[in-house]
């Protein structure tokens, strides 16, 4: 590798940069909401929301402040009992956990497969008395078995709730991520697939009663038309210039995960040929990855991502140290062989629109250089 090409520089993502390719709409949305005054709870929210449900094949949509909230409301309307079991995945981001804990709940844990999501086989060996639910987490673009899982949910009458946070636009047979369940949980956060400028987060469901209820405990408990107070409530409502934001962004989702399967297709074409390393191209029928995040297991581990962040490739490593191993959290590791694996050679490549071609044949030419190739 030439000095030059050595002091390169490849982001994970650059925000900045994608801003720059919307910026005239961006801007109108901001100066829009801005000269309504329009800060809170207003038109843009609920045209979002339409849209959003929309996408996602929903008759409801409800923007919250955050995924996490949106997956802890989800399981608190469903928890009838403290004893109340969840099952979760054990290779996942620990807001599906804790949501669960916050929520009412006792998570139990499931480990998963090599395309990172729950590992069907195991689900009913974890089931018990109190098993209530199942939180179905969709990770990097790729949904869970969905169609399986609400198979064992129906036999063992349990609900299910969609970690869908990674995965906005996914599909299996053409149904969306997030219409499976009884609800989907979406996260916003700025690094997403479709990200705002700051947190928020949404839930989609068919079920009005639900959808009611969580516009209700989004804002203090209060039913906004009448003034009524129905429950002790919370404030983690989505505010209106996010919404504004992320319906400018919407419009463009579907333009920009051709896009991302673009550049997927280019690091299989030019990284498939490397043993050591076990890249996400899964051949399930009816499957749709939209590659939130290119996300291959490296036998190096550490040495390999290392090596990309020292030749200016900037990389993800979720999640070194498993959920479950951090004390503060209280949980039982009962043995996850697959999940230990995945976290000991996890890495994620950048994976963005924004990321122009020169920079991904970058990544490539280092990912080759730490082979020898």
């Amino acid at each position: 590798m030439t000095e030059k090409t050595a002091t390169q520089k490849v982001k994970f993502v650059s925000p900045a940069k994608l801003y720059q390719t919307i910026k005239t709409e961006i801007d109108a949305a901001y100066f829009d909401v801005m000269n309504k005054g329009a800060l809170i709870n207003q038109q843009h929210l609920r045209d979002f929301e339409a849209n959003l449900a929309k996408f996602v094949g929903t008759k409801y949509a409800v923007g919250v402040n955050s995924g996490y909230d949106a997956l802890m409301l989800s399981v608190k309307y469903k928890i009838k009992s403290p004893d109340d079991e969840v099952i979760v995945p054990a290779h996942t981001f620990v807001a599906s956990c804790s949501a669960i804990v916050n929520g009412g709940g006792k998570p139990v844990l499931v480990d998963v497969t090599k395309d990172f999501n729950i590992d069907c086989d195991k689900i009913e060996a974890a089931i018990t008395p109190k098993t209530r639910g199942i939180m179905a987490v969709h990770l990097s673009g790729w949904m869970a078995d969905m169609p399986r899982i609400l198979e064992i949910a129906k036999k063992h009458n349990l609900w299910v709730i969609e970690d869908a946070c990674q995965s906005l636009g996914s599909s299996i047979n053409g149904k969306g991520a997030g219409s499976w369940g009884f609800s989907g949980c979406w996260s916003f956060y700025p690094f997403k697939i479709l990200g705002g400028y700051g947190d928020g987060g949404g839930i989609t469901t068919d079920d009005a009663e639900f959808a009611a209820w969580a516009r209700r405990l989004r804002y203090n408990g209060e039913d906004r038309d009448t003034g009524e107070y129905h429950a002790h409530g919370m404030t983690c409502l989505l505010d209106n210039m996010q919404a504004a934001f992320l319906d400018v962004k919407l419009r463009h989702l579907p333009a920009w995960i051709v896009r991302r399967k673009k550049i997927a297709a280019r690091y299989k074409e030019a990284l498939g040929d490397l043993p050591n390393l076990t890249l996400p191209h899964y051949a399930t029928p009816g499957f749709d990855h939209i590659y939130q995040n290119y996300t291959l297991l490296a036998k190096e581990g550490d040495k390999f991502s290392n090596w990309m962040k020292e030749h200016g490739v900037e990389v993800l490593t979720q999640f070194r140290k498993p959920y479950y191993k951090h004390a503060g959290l209280g949980l039982k590791d009962t043995g996850f062989p697959v999940t230990e694996t995945i976290s000991r050679e996890v890495c994620s490549l950048p994976m963005c629109v924004e990321i122009a071609d020169e920079e991904v044949e970058y990544v490539i030419q280092t990912v080759r250089a730490f082979y020898g190739k």
